[in-house]
């Protein structure tokens, strides 16, 4: 019989991976997804960030561990998508 923690695991993965992101910012190889989760007619959001690197198989893969020299390109992307965060709250508060 499968554990609890298997059969969770594999169906937020699932529900994950069918959900796309409200917005995605890329800077090279580095990049921010911005998420969006409605609860109660109020939509609250999250920010992911990766960088695209290719494995020893030419496949492109995504990690969430950066370098010294990553940095500064993930510290502009969470500018950016603050920013867009702030202006759909703007929106919203507007409406």
């Amino acid at each position: 019989m499968p554990s609890k923690a298997n059969s969770t695991s594999s169906t937020q993965a699932a529900a994950t991976e069918s959900k796309l992101p409200i917005k995605t910012f890329r800077l090279g190889r580095i990049k921010a997804a911005v998420w969006g989760n409605e609860v109660d007619r109020k939509t609250f959001y999250n920010v992911t960030f990766a960088r695209t690197y290719r494995d020893d198989a030419k496949q492109y893969r995504d990690t969430d561990s950066f370098g010294r020299d990553d940095l500064p390109l993930v510290a502009k992307l969470a500018d950016q998508a603050h920013t867009f965060i702030f202006e759909r709250l703007a929106e919203a508060k507007s409406e």
